[in-house]
């Protein structure tokens, strides 16, 4: 059985973590095949609906923390987050206007990372352990990260959280079934890539009580986002920028 350069690496990074690699092993030889419950899409997106946000929730982030062992630190300087919520006017900065409603002013809007169609963290990555997937997600090598922060500079959403020290005293209970990550390494949301995998939708999107926050394939002209998008008016973080972001907010 032949491997290419990226599958030897990740057979070294799980040697290196005392991960058995018998299941890859079993994968690459065809011997494990797809879930065939797993979600698939041409092109992922979320949309999210502010009004529709409880106010002081956390019910998203706490599901998100949770499942990703994402660790509480002290230090709010050295805080990890996949999830969290701003004001509009740092969420939207230029996008604020003076008629704006007044309630969506003083809402929590709920912001992640954007999964962008032109990401500059995958452009800036030396080591390409940031890379985007064919369906638009962006997502992150843990293995071949160097600690770098070149993506963290080159996000302009804040999405990227750089592990100053070892997380994993700080997770109060760890997920076995998701990989905990070391001191030096980046890390940010990942639209929940390894619950697609088993046709769950993200996390956050599951715990969500009040609907806020919708999952779907962009490319499926019956897909619930495009019914809201075509439905409603939306806006997008920073789009001036050509990033492409793929987190739509209705307003």
């Amino acid at each position: 059985m032949k491997f290419n350069k990226r599958e030897f690496l990740e057979l070294c990074g799980l040697s290196a973590l005392g991960v058995s690699a018998l299941p890859l092993l079993k994968l690459r030889a065809g011997q494990v095949q797809p879930n065939p419950k797993a979600m698939v899409g041409k092109r992922w997106a979320m949309v999210i609906n502010p009004g529709a946000c409880t106010d002081n929730c956390r019910e998203c982030r706490v599901a998100c923390d949770q499942i990703h062992n994402i660790p509480h630190l002290p230090d709010p300087k050295h805080e990890v987050k996949w999830i969290w919520t701003e004001n509009f006017e740092n969420a939207f900065p230029g996008q604020e206007y003076q008629y704006l409603e007044a309630s969506l002013k003083e809402r929590a809007i709920p912001v992640l990372c954007n999964h962008c169609d032109n990401p500059p963290c995958v452009r800036v990555c030396p080591t390409q352990a940031t890379f985007k997937n064919k369906d638009g997600i962006v997502l992150m090598d843990y293995h071949r990260c160097i600690g770098c922060r070149y993506c963290v500079a080159a996000c302009p959403y804040g999405s990227r959280s750089f592990n100053w020290q070892d997380p994993r005293p700080f997770i109060k209970e760890i997920n076995k079934e998701y990989p905990t990550r070391t001191r030096g390494v980046v890390e940010k949301c990942t639209f929940c890539v390894e619950r697609l995998a088993k046709g769950q939708i993200p996390a956050c999107v599951e715990a969500c009580t009040g609907k806020a926050l919708v999952f779907g394939d962009l490319e499926d002209p019956q897909s619930e986002v495009r019914q809201l998008l075509s439905a409603h008016y939306a806006i997008r973080r920073k789009s001036e920028l050509g990033t492409g972001p793929q987190v739509y907010y209705l307003v």
